[in-house]
């Protein structure tokens, strides 16, 4: 333990470790609730920086900004202050897995951050590196201890401490401690939470190597434009006025495959360097040659990092291969034969915490007043680093007030999917959302994150006065503009006089039916209605994905009501397993592991058959009978 001092000036409600993502919306939900807040992290100039790549959104990504931005946090209005190219992903397909995403000028979106930060009334910042936990007698988690020895006081505390924890970089051979490129990494509280029993575990995630791009032949290469206009994320966004850019996108190839083959016996990820598992998802190219073999291409986008900085993301090529082979293998690419690497990819391996060990609020269950948000519960992404730092702001506000619970379930966003998952199911890899993890997400778009979450917002106390005003204008148009499309109707014979494919079986149909019709647009109701034009761009918009979907959307509502009923079927905490009849070892060991809450939370367990569920659920009756 270090040695403290402490100075009761220093006390907050809440005090949160961190500034990257999961801090910066943690300190942010915090303040807004009205918790005195103290934001404590390395470095103030690094507050808000993009570690990896830079760009914001994405497939499930772009759907928790929406979510974030409902809920009131920062992240959706900082890209739209600094994105300097929108795209909406999946546009061919169906709304409910397109993805906005969002290239941004890295500066921009650091200053931005900053700035929404220093405008949050309730809110300090201070640079100063915390290395130890302050416990009360009652073990509750009661304070900071910083590196210099200065202990801050408050009623809760949580950690988002990304790549940090026992951070270790690796280039091919070389291997240096860090938190990320030039911070220097946390060690004390990776000894802390083992300290506190916490299971911990390793993983792994990296980067590509920088480029300078006015040494990249750009004539030789695709060029990928921007949505025009674009579309904002947050939803008190009117328009994006920052100017946008075009993209490019190159590729590798069998020489530069072969480069890399030739080279595995000196990548660490295959050497044995590294014991800490990667992300599958967004593998290093290394991994993709090995894991890919046939494939003779992998795609590169380049992707400038900001308006007046010349450097260029290579998203495509992460690695931790030596200096000489990522060179090597960057001057075989089409493009970038001439270009210049201003600092190598590298790989980070970093402690995280088994997100077993944690309640839905995101609070440690065996550590009262500890909360845990972003990458040290085992996700990888800025999205997700910040869906997880919001939850974890408001629970502990509530938890420094003295109680209540702020929790997302899997039916109100990809938020409480990604957060269920995790304490559910824990994980063995770096996690990443994918629309495909999320059962109803033909209600979880991204185009009605407001109508699903910010009224929850509201009730929580997290959602400021202008949302909220937004908020009812909004519900209001919608409403309105929905009347109006089940009020407009026609008979068959009109609507097939006007071009409608309608079969002619004497029943008259709304335009709301015709919604459902690929063919029905807006212009085509409007001439036939012409009181529909009073409908708002915006709004006609998301009414149109709403009547596509409408009765798929009821028949999701009905799966939602018999999900919500197992998960109101709550277990006990003092509940032995090992004494429920019927129960296998497999099944008594999984449950004891994972301690889940409610009926539905323990369905979600793999390995926890419906057999295994019946019996769980027969004992709880029978005890709450008794």
């Amino acid at each position: 333990m270090k040695a403290m001092t402490e100075n009761s000036s220093h006390d907050h409600d809440v005090i949160v470790v961190g500034g990257g993502h999961a801090g910066t919306e943690a300190a942010a939900a915090a303040a807004r609730m009205g918790a005195r807040t103290l934001l404590l992290t390395h470095n103030l100039a690094t507050i808000g920086e993009m570690s990896c790549n830079p760009a914001i959104g994405g497939l499930a990504k772009g759907q928790i900004v929406r979510e974030i931005d409902a809920l009131d946090g920062i992240m959706g209005r900082a890209i739209d202050c600094s994105g300097i190219q929108f795209r909406l992903l999946n546009r061919s397909r169906g709304p409910a897995v397109r993805g906005p995403r969002a290239q941004a000028d890295r500066k921009l979106y650091r200053e931005a951050v900053q700035a929404l930060l220093a405008e949050t009334p309730c809110l300090t910042m201070l640079a100063a590196p915390v290395d130890d936990l302050v416990v009360d007698g009652g073990g509750h988690v009661s304070g900071v201890v910083t590196e210099a020895g200065q202990c801050y006081r408050a009623g809760a505390v949580v950690i988002t401490s990304g790549t940090f924890l026992r951070g270790m970089i690796h280039i091919g051979r070389e291997r240096f401690s860090a938190g990320r490129a030039g911070a220097k990494p946390s060690i004390g509280l990776s000894y802390t939470f083992r300290r506190f029993g916490l299971p911990l575990g390793r993983l792994k995630t990296g980067t590509p190597p920088r480029l300078d791009g006015r040494t990249i032949h750009w004539d030789r290469l695709d060029r990928q434009p921007g949505d025009d206009p674009p579309t904002p994320f947050s939803m008190l966004t009117e328009a994006i006025t920052t100017p946008q850019i075009s993209c490019h996108i190159t590729g590798t190839h069998p020489a530069v495959h072969d480069v890399i083959r030739a080279n595995l016996d000196r990548a660490p990820v295959h050497s044995g360097a590294i014991r800490g598992a990667g992300p599958r998802y967004c593998p290093s190219i290394e991994d993709k040659v090995v894991r890919f073999a046939d494939r003779s291409r992998h795609q590169i986008f380049l992707e400038p990092e900001g308006l007046d900085d010349d450097t260029v993301y290579p998203n495509g090529i992460s690695t931790a291969l030596p200096r000489d082979v990522q060179a090597a293998l960057v001057a075989l690419i089409p493009g970038l034969e001439e270009a210049c690497i201003v600092r190598p990819g590298y790989a980070i391996e970093y402690d995280f915490v088994d997100p077993r060990a944690l309640e839905p609020t995101l609070a440690c269950r065996t550590v009262p007043g500890l909360f845990l948000a972003g990458q040290i519960n085992g996700t990888t992404g800025y999205e997700e680093a910040a869906g997880q730092g919001l939850v974890a702001g408001v629970n502990a506000a509530l938890c420094a007030a003295g109680g209540g619970r702020f929790v997302l379930d899997r039916a109100d966003g990809y938020i409480g999917v990604m957060i269920d998952d995790l304490v559910s199911r824990g994980t063995r890899e770096p996690y990443r959302m994918f629309t495909a993890r999320a059962e109803y997400r033909l209600l979880l778009r991204a185009d009605n994150a407001d109508q699903r979450l910010t009224r929850k917002g509201i009730d929580a106390g997290c959602v400021g006065s202008r949302r909220a005003r937004h908020f009812a204008t909004k519900t209001a148009c919608l409403e309105a503009g929905r009347t109006a499309l089940r009020h407009a109707a026609a008979t068959p014979s009109v609507l097939a006089a006007n071009g409608f494919n309608i079969n002619q079986d004497g029943r008259s149909r709304s335009a709301w039916t015709l919604l459902s019709h690929p063919d029905v647009d807006r212009e085509r109701l409007v001439r036939l209605w012409p009181s529909l034009a009073r409908i708002d761009d915006r709004t006609f918009d998301q009414l149109a994905i709403e009547g596509l979907y409408d009765a798929y959307l009821a028949r999701q509502q009905a799966d939602i009501e018999a999900f919500r009923r197992d998960e109101a079927l709550t277990i006990p905490d003092d509940i032995d397993y090992a004494a429920i009849g019927g129960l296998s070892s497999e099944a008594v060991d999984k449950l004891g592991t994972a301690q889940p809450r409610t009926l539905g939370q323990a369905a979600r367990i793999s390995g926890v058959t419906p057999a295994a569920l019946t019996a769980l659920l027969g004992h709880v009756r029978r005890r709450a009978a008794a």
